[in-house]
């Protein structure tokens, strides 16, 4: 991945998730527009920043676990996106790609950002190394007929770790989420745990490429309630379930026979 990207996620873009992290509370004096709408957009990487943001966070294989912290993987879909400028202004997103990414996050109460739990340094996100082609980010399109799952190898067992779930499941996509990620790249304000993004955006002089997750799927009860550690393996696959079922994608995890399947795989071991 190119490091001149800029990489931000969405927080609240999955029915229940933030509820499952711990995290609603966070956004407890947040206004959003209507009921199932996210509730904001954070950073988790600008490059040549001067903070921790800086620090360059993905990885195609690697999580680094932190002594004394918890450690939650978020299966999320990742779009990566062609920016278009109007003078200081996004003035559109043109998502060329998606693929399965892991905005894995530190579990903590009293964290001021959002960020501050999302980028610690090398390692601390997961993004696979392939990115499928959008033909177009509409109904209709290829994304249609994707959906994303996560598991756990522990002890070698693989445990199902975040709900299989459509894409379509996502309370904004397509055009919805288009508009809303422009309106708030543009004029999302420093307020609670949200960060004054277009000041981020100038900042890193205005790159071409964007990298988004947008959003993390509800969790299992095992992932709900079960924390990273050193020796797992954490997977995420985003596929076509009109070509594989579910069944069948865990079979090849748990045989580890996905090297040829026509999907995007995240495999990262916990060290």
């Amino acid at each position: 991945m190119n490091k001149n990207i800029i990489g931000f996620g969405i927080a609240g873009n999955f029915a229940h998730h933030l509820e499952q992290a711990g995290e609603s509370d966070d956004f407890i004096n947040v206004i959003v527009e209507e009921e199932d709408a996210p509730k904001g957009i954070f950073p988790t990487y600008i490059p040549n920043d001067k903070t921790f943001l800086g620090d360059y966070p993905f990885s195609e294989d690697t999580i680094q676990s932190i002594e004394d912290k918890n450690i939650q993987v978020e299966p999320e879909v990742g779009l990566l996106c062609h920016i278009t400028y109007e003078g200081d202004k996004i003035k559109s997103l043109e998502p060329t790609h998606f693929m399965a990414y892991n905005d894995c996050s530190i579990r903590v109460e009293g964290a001021k950002k959002i960020s501050h739990k999302k980028n610690w340094g090398a390692n601390s996100k997961g993004i696979s190394a392939k990115m499928l082609d959008i033909d177009t980010f509409s109904l209709g399109g290829v994304m249609d007929d994707y959906s994303l799952t996560s598991f756990i190898k522990r002890d070698g067992k693989i445990i199902q770790y975040g709900e299989n779930s459509e894409l379509l499941g996502y309370s904004y996509f397509y055009g919805k989420l288009l508009d809303w990620m422009v309106e708030k790249l543009n004029h999302q304000r420093d307020n609670g745990p949200l960060e004054d993004l277009n000041r981020l955006i100038l900042d890193a002089d205005k790159p071409k490429k964007l990298l988004i997750s947008i959003g993390a799927t509800r969790y299992t009860k095992f992932g709900e309630t079960h924390y990273l550690q050193k020796g797992d393996t954490a997977y995420i696959i985003v596929y076509n379930h009109s070509r594989y079922d579910h069944e069948r994608i865990s079979e090849m995890i748990d045989k580890g026979e996905f090297a040829n399947c026509q999907a995007s795989i995240l495999r990262q071991e916990v060290i």
